[in-house]
């Protein structure tokens, strides 16, 4: 399981709507290291004129696993996306990157998620992450 949902969260989601920013708190409590990683990425993006900032740390393998599972999920991914006012590229399993929303079709965005960048930045050591 990867998130560790409270009796009254769980009871808001079976009765309708969640409340985000309840959301994204268990998601905080529950994937910490993911939530950290995206919070730095969000408070260091304004202080750039970069298109993005990234974070490239090899994580632990648990890091690496909660990492896995925020990203892969779009809810969470949402959710951490509107929470923190970025949009999220994934790559090999640890590099995260944070761009300011309304980039998807600049170049450096494009480049990021690109067919070319993912085969490029292949290695053996991330080859069963």
């Amino acid at each position: 399981m990867s998130l560790d949902v409270s009796p009254e969260l769980l009871a808001q989601a079976e009765r309708g709507p969640v409340n985000e920013a309840e959301f994204v708190a268990t998601v905080r409590d529950s994937l910490p290291y993911a939530y950290k990683t995206v919070e730095g990425l969000a408070g260091r993006l304004p202080l750039t004129d970069a298109p993005f900032v990234d974070d490239n740390t090899p994580p632990t393998d648990a890091e690496r696993g909660q990492l896995l599972r925020a990203l892969a999920s779009n809810s969470i991914r949402g959710s951490l996306e509107r929470h923190f006012g970025v949009t999220l590229a994934f790559m090999n399993c640890h590099r995260v990157a944070a761009f300011r929303p309304g980039t998807e079709q600049d170049a450096a965005y494009l480049e990021f998620t690109s067919l070319r960048s993912q085969l490029l930045r292949q290695s053996p050591e991330l080859r069963n992450c």
